[in-house]
């Protein structure tokens, strides 16, 4: 009698278990954002493109898994710029939360933390990062909708030497960190058998606030071209400093505080004419079979619901992670996490952004990047020619 009751426990208990697999009516998405703290801009841009998506998805009924359409659930988190909490929350997302999918916060530096957790648990994450030491750690679950920061580097070498021949020196300096450092070090090798030398090649702690001292060492260098790399706040302090301590050159680049209206909105006239390179620019034409359909829409989307504030490519590529993984989820016609994964490594498609298509290491192939520069106030496309809305200008 007990073994015929403990086979009919067992069997319920398995029964209720498929009939709870099989009748899961959403879709959840985990997404730990910088909402505060540091990097607080780019984590709202990040929610506000998860938000477009998830308007639109949802008004279309949800995302096709199989035979149904399901709706989504963003389930997000601040993570307050600290790596570690970012660990903490996207672990919690998966084990208490029970997310079917993760997105990484924005920055390589916290996407490595977080894919981490995602391999460790065999769930797919998308991410907003471009960081080649990111993605060569064999993580099999990291997808990046970003193309490798390398690509950045020799269309900049390319039009300045041009834009200016006797283009001589260049000096760099970096933010220690994962994604400046990488930046400053891409310059670094891409001069090498180029006729420019370096004469200033250093990296600046995290959290340095005067900036006077590799300011005066590179003013004694007189580089033609200054390349600084480091976020948001780290680029408008430095560009302040440098007004004040009177360095200037010919050519000035600041990866990628430009890309930002933030940038600008901070500094004034000081922001004009310093030049830096992009992943995206809505002076790209792309259309896509997307819940936005082309990229004329996301920048009316993204206008329209900041009130008038134009869209760089944080929101672009944050957006277009999710339609990464909404595409890969259909394709799949399932939500196993395997299934899914092996749709993302064979995704090969066009969207508002531009196209998609995953390398081994989880970036996204290389393209032609666009470099701008401010003029007049606002970001111009000097290449790639394609998408070009002005010429480069020497600020001396």
């Amino acid at each position: 009698m007990i073994r015929v009751i403990g086979k009919f426990l067992f069997g319920a208990v398995c029964v209720f278990w498929s009939f709870s697999a099989a009748a899961q009516d959403v879709v959840k998405i985990g997404s730990p954002l910088a909402l505060t703290g540091a990097l607080a801009s780019e984590g709202a841009k990040q929610k506000l493109a998860y938000d477009l998506w998830l308007e639109r998805v949802n008004a279309a009924g949800g995302i096709k898994v199989g035979d149904r359409l399901l709706p989504v659930e963003l389930i997000t988190y601040d993570y307050q710029t600290d790596g570690k909490r970012a660990g903490i929350l996207a672990e919690k997302l998966i084990t208490d939360d029970e997310v079917d999918f993760l997105t990484a916060p924005f920055g390589s530096g916290h996407t490595k933390i977080t894919a981490a957790v995602a391999e460790r648990y065999g769930v797919p994450i998308i991410a907003v990062a471009s960081s080649e030491p990111v993605h060569n750690q064999g993580f099999k679950n990291l997808f990046g909708t970003l193309a490798p920061s390398s690509g950045l580097i020799n269309g900049m070498l390319d039009l300045f030497s041009a834009a200016k021949p006797d283009l001589k020196k260049i000096a760099i300096l970096g933010r220690d960190d994962v994604f400046p450092r990488i930046m400053a070090k891409l310059m670094a090798g891409g001069v090498e058998g180029r006729d420019l030398s370096i004469v200033y090649n250093d990296l600046y702690p995290v959290g340095t606030l005067d900036h006077s001292a590799s300011i005066a060492a590179i003013r004694s260098a007189e580089p033609d071209w200054i390349y600084v790399t480091g976020y948001t706040e780290d680029l408008v302090l430095f560009r302040k400093q440098m007004a004040d301590l009177d360095l200037d050159a010919p050519i000035i680049t600041m990866i990628t505080g430009p890309a930002y209206k933030e940038f600008v909105d901070n500094l004034g006239p000081l922001a004009e004419n310093i030049t830096s390179a992009s992943w995206w620019h809505y002076s790209a034409s792309y259309e896509g079979d997307d819940v936005f359909g082309s990229t004329k829409a996301f920048y009316d989307a993204v206008v329209e619901a900041t009130g008038g504030a134009e869209p760089d490519y944080v929101h672009a590529s944050s957006a277009a992670a999710l339609i990464a993984l909404q595409k890969a989820i259909e394709t799949a016609g399932t939500l196993d996490r395997d299934a899914v994964r092996k749709a993302l490594t064979e995704l090969d498609i066009t969207t508002f952004y531009g196209p998609i298509k995953f390398r081994g290491d989880g970036l996204n192939d290389n393209r032609d990047l666009p470099i701008i520069q401010i003029q007049d106030g606002k970001p111009a496309v000097l290449a790639p020619a394609s998408i070009s809305t002005g010429t480069t200008k020497l600020i001396q």
